[in-house]
């Protein structure tokens, strides 16, 4: 069975977003900063490559050595190798917003795919068109999936319509 559904791991790239959905709630702002004061090891109020990742892994985030490493060249505004708490800071909460959104998509994605197969078929579709009291009508329904399935399988996998949400 294949499932394209989302992962723990955080997508390749931090793309800063225009506006911000929300801000941090407190209890997620003391998270923050009870990890970075937790791997600063030599509490000079900045983390080291080793400290940040560890810091970033401990928040849940399964940041690979390159990403790790382009993220501290990104934000080391100084210059010495380091990152401190407000960078810090900026980074986790932009991977917090993207983890809280791929959540939520995934969870749409459910809503179509209720025989967790991994894909929405036109059935699925239809489905959730009459539930939601859509009279969109066979053809154009045909028309949703064949634009937005990639893989030519007749169906939506996750990635697909991860896709369709970003078309602009």
């Amino acid at each position: 069975m294949d499932r394209n559904f989302a992962s723990p791991t955080f997508p390749k790239a931090i793309k800063p977003t225009k506006s911000r959905r929300r801000e941090l709630t407190e209890e997620e702002n003391d998270e923050l900063r009870e990890a970075f004061e937790l791997f600063d090891n030599d509490k000079d109020n900045e983390l080291d490559y080793h400290e940040f990742k560890v810091a970033l892994r401990a928040l849940g985030f399964d940041v690979h050595k390159a990403e790790a490493q382009k993220l501290m060249r990104d934000y080391d505004r100084q210059g010495k190798n380091k990152i401190t708490f407000q960078d810090f800071h900026e980074v986790a909460s932009e991977m917090m917003f993207q983890r809280d959104s791929r959540d939520e998509i995934l969870k749409a994605f459910k809503l179509f795919d209720d025989d967790e197969t991994g894909k929405i078929s036109l059935k699925k579709l239809r489905r959730v068109a009459r539930e939601l009291g859509d009279n969109i009508n066979e053809d154009e329904l045909k028309a949703m999936i064949d634009e937005f399935d990639l893989d030519g399988d007749g169906e939506i996998n996750f990635d697909e319509f991860l896709a369709m949400l970003n078309s602009d």
